[in-house]
């Protein structure tokens, strides 16, 4: 990736100085020892919104109850506070790659979205050589076994040519189950997903293999019929890889993916609530016909997310970002997002005028489900980790603590 001319910090970008980031980049503790009490905000709990609740943190843990002896408190009058954001699609940010950039690059683009509350993020590849994706995963498998990221998604090379979008058309070819294998086997237990064109040749059986070692086959950049898609369901997907882009739409006489994915409760759906990859009455529909438990909000973002406009590659591919929107250089598709989760949630509650509960759901108990982690994460319940995110009266982000650890801290902002 080449840094954009007069790329500032991922923290002083025009894309994070837009959303008020307050000054603290490095994880402070929140207790040295001493149980911290946060009080006075709106506690967003999985029964619902709690007004002027109390949280209890002790080390990396949420507590139950009241601390005994002596505890910091930290009034957040006039807050909410939210579980920590769990993102299941995610290629970069801060200008670093996770489909091509060194550890020290995508730790970068790590903290850029902790930044932004993602205290949970799985790694996204996109299309390109196999042999390099299989070494890309040992990579990110290694910082996930370092708890850094959660796994990995392999968002290619097995999707269908005629819905690629922001992927090289010369780099794609068949989900043959052997060669998927090989980045499951590449990836060392740490594949979360794989993004498949299920209605290619190995489609299926690709999607029985995923389901057989534990990882999730997602329909995604397909031109599946309705029929098609449900066989695949059948087969064992669950998830809708960023529902509506990079698919057939809804027609009357031809459903298309759209509606199968839509109408099986066996299916998550993934939404970029960006104002750029849906219309509001999109993501509407979406949350009438799925429920606010079967949607998962995502970023795709890419590089330049919490960085700035310029030039990047996504993959092999040049990208151009202009007003925080990108595009392929040739083609113009829409390449990914400069998204973060903190934008995702301030739009669905203020603009799509979503319930705050139900935009909890989608951004973190959901994906946090999907992923087999809501024991650990996705609500505020006691035992679970100390991942939590502080939004004031506008819903703009001012604290993020992961792990019992400020990496933005509320009252220094």
């Amino acid at each position: 990736m080449t840094p954009p001319s007069g790329a500032r910090d991922p923290i002083e970008s025009a894309a994070t100085a837009a959303w008020a980031r307050p000054a603290t980049t490095h994880p402070q503790p929140a207790t040295t020892g001493t149980p911290l009490v946060l009080t006075g905000a709106t506690v967003v709990l999985p029964t619902g919104p709690v007004p002027n609740g109390t949280l209890t943190i002790d080390g990396t843990r949420i507590s139950a109850g009241a601390p005994q002896g002596t505890a910091r408190l930290i009034d957040l009058t006039g807050h909410h506070v939210v579980p920590g954001f769990v993102d299941i699609h995610n290629h970069g940010g801060g200008g670093a790659s996770f489909t091509s950039g060194t550890v020290e690059d995508v730790l970068k683009g790590i903290h850029t979205h902790r930044l932004h509350g993602t205290t949970t993020l799985v790694a996204s590849t996109v299309t390109d050589d196999m042999d390099l994706l299989a070494q890309r995963a040992g990579l990110l498998s290694e910082l996930a076994e370092q708890g850094d990221v959660a796994g990995i998604h392999f968002e290619g090379p097995f999707i269908s040519p005629c819905r690629k979008g922001a992927h090289s058309e010369k780099l794609l070819h068949d989900p043959d189950p052997a060669e998927v294998r090989k980045l499951i086997d590449a990836a060392r237990g740490k594949a979360k997903m794989v993004t498949l064109a299920t209605e290619l040749p190995g489609g299926l059986d690709s999607v029985r293999l995923l389901a057989e070692h534990g990882v999730i086959a997602a329909i995604g950049h397909t031109d599946a019929t309705y029929e098609q898609t449900v066989e695949a369901i059948d087969a064992g997907a669950t998830v809708a890889t960023h529902l509506f882009n990079a698919m057939p739409q809804i027609g009357h006489r031809s459903p298309g993916p759209i509606t199968a994915l839509l109408e099986d409760d066996r299916i998550t759906v993934e939404l970029i609530n960006d104002g750029t990859h849906l219309h509001p009455a999109a993501l509407q529909l979406a949350f009438h016909h799925a429920g606010a438990a079967r949607v998962a909000f995502i970023t795709d973002a890419m590089d330049a997310a919490g960085f700035g406009d310029g030039r990047y590659l996504l993959g092999p591919l040049e990208v151009e970002v202009t007003g925080g929107v990108a595009r392929l250089v040739e083609g113009g598709s829409i390449a990914g997002s400069t998204l973060t989760l903190d934008r995702a949630f301030q739009r669905a509650v203020t603009v799509d005028r979503l319930p705050v509960e139900d935009v909890v759901a989608a951004v973190s108990a959901n994906p946090a489900k999907l992923l087999g982690m809501y024991d650990r994460v996705g609500s505020l319940e006691p035992g679970k980790d100390a991942d939590l995110v502080v939004l004031d009266h506008q819903f703009a982000l001012k604290g993020v603590m992961r792990r019992g650890e400020w990496v933005v801290d509320p009252q220094l902002g």
